[in-house]
């Protein structure tokens, strides 16, 4: 019997942004390509884009098998094909309508969904950002711009018509506050543009799983009928089985107390010393870190001097080293270095109207906050990577914890303003090979009470 592999991608750029789909139909014994499709969609966001080029990739193999078939689903989206497989809830009511509309399709089908790695998604990948293109210039996706030899290309809907919000996602953006013993200027940023999201990629292949087996949470789905018509609830699986991923565990703890947060001075590069209190603060974070539930296997830390030596300090009590990382450190404020936001309104005030204007802009001899997030964010990607799995204890400043934090919420960027990060302060985030980033715990200072 004749078997089929759907090859499924979707994303926008912007998050949401100009989106587009893409998917691919091959026959399963030879990889020949069958069919091809995809539509730019107008602005949406990844997810929604991700299920709308699962959608179409269904009802092509269908157009090409019809009822029955045997499809193997891949996607690089671990969220689509885990809440397809029943193993995570579906918790953004944007997604529902197109979630149970792709499960209607698989019901006709007997189906299995993989999750593959980014580099064996390509054909699918190159669809969804000529589709992606296609939106950006205000143009609908043309059939047969790219497509593969000896293919097909199947009609898909007018863009736009599945209006389906979703949660913003990945965006990377610039802007943090000055160093100081609040962690935050309170000063907003508004306008601030977004960067290209990255997506983490994991190395493994997750394990297929068959609808036969499960597909939603009763809870999550319910039923459909081929004509769309709204029926019972599903009974097909729990929702709460465990990922198959395990977590890469980030552990984020600010530095004790120095001299210049004790003024409220901006600390970047320099490099003061800890007070006792700051002492005080580090051996009271290494109590907490030395026992359960903590079960820290790396520590890193920003090559600055009041980082070190808090990490040093937690370190010792959990007999591990340092590793220093350079993309840790604090934004190098340059000239305003050591000086009060009171003083530096006076003494450039065109460069601090300027700096709070605008993430590319820096402070004299200093770096951009712009500049900053791109390191920022890839040293956390790095780590992830290096570390898959593992439990990470990671020391450093105001800025690139806040901008981590605000990666892994997909928030804008003018979030980082309305976070407060206290000395000495504790914050965890998981992540998940190709999954969503989640936040366990931020501004932790119960070891300090």
């Amino acid at each position: 019997m004749t078997s089929f592999v759907i090859e499924a991608d979707g994303g926008s750029r912007g998050n949401p942004g100009p989106a587009g789909y893409g998917a691919v139909v091959k026959d399963a014994a030879d990889g020949q390509v069958l069919a091809e499709t995809a539509e730019a969609i107008g602005t949406q966001t990844n997810n929604v884009a991700e299920y709308r080029g699962l959608i179409a990739g269904l009802r092509s193999v269908l157009a090409v098998a019809g009822d029955g078939a045997v499809v193997e689903i891949r996607m690089d989206s671990k969220l689509v094909i885990e809440q397809m497989a029943g193993r995570w809830k579906i918790k953004n009511e944007g997604l529902r309508p197109l979630a149970i509309e792709a499960a209607a399709l698989a019901r006709r089908l007997k189906v299995t969904w993989r999750w593959i790695p980014r580099e064996q998604n390509k054909i699918a990948d190159r669809l969804a950002n000529e589709a992606m293109d296609a939106a950006a210039a205000g143009r609908p996706w043309r059939p047969g711009e790219s497509s593969a030899a000896g293919s097909f290309a199947v009609g898909s809907s007018a863009a736009g018509s599945f209006g389906a919000g979703s949660s913003a996602d990945g965006s990377v953006g610039a802007g943090s506050s000055a160093e100081g013993p609040s962690g935050s200027s309170g000063i907003g940023l508004p306008g601030t543009p977004a960067a290209e999201p990255s997506r983490s990629q994991a190395r493994a292949t997750a394990p297929a799983v068959s609808t036969q087996d499960s597909l939603f949470d009763s809870d999550d789905l319910l039923s459909v009928s081929s004509e769309g018509e709204r029926a019972t609830p599903a009974t097909l699986g729990s929702g709460w089985r465990a990922p198959t991923a395990v977590a890469t565990s980030l552990l984020l703890l600010r530095h004790g107390e120095t001299p210049l947060s004790v003024e409220r001075r901006f600390s970047g590069l320099g490099d003061p010393e800890l007070t006792p209190n700051g002492i005080a603060q580090a051996n009271a974070a290494a109590d907490k870190l030395s026992r359960k539930p903590y079960d820290i296997q790396v520590v890193v830390s920003s090559p600055l001097k009041r980082a070190r030596v808090t990490a040093e300090i937690v370190a010792a009590r959990l007999g591990l080293e340092v590793i220093v990382e350079e993309g840790l450190k604090e934004t190098n404020f340059g000239d305003w270095e050591g000086h009060t936001f009171t003083e530096i309104q006076r003494r450039w005030p065109d460069e601090l109207a300027a700096w709070l204007a605008d993430p590319s802009a820096a402070p004299p001899s200093g770096e951009s906050f712009e500049e900053a997030a791109r390191r920022v964010q890839a040293t956390g990607d790095r780590l992830v990577e290096r570390y898959e799995g593992k439990t990470i204890l990671a020391i450093s400043h105001v800025t690139p914890i806040k901008m981590l934090i605000r990666f892994a919420l997909l928030a804008p960027p003018d979030a980082l303003y309305r976070m407060h990060l206290d000395l000495s302060a504790l914050s965890l985030i998981e992540y998940y090979a190709d999954g969503p980033a989640v936040v366990k715990a931020f501004n932790d200072t119960s070891h300090l009470r």
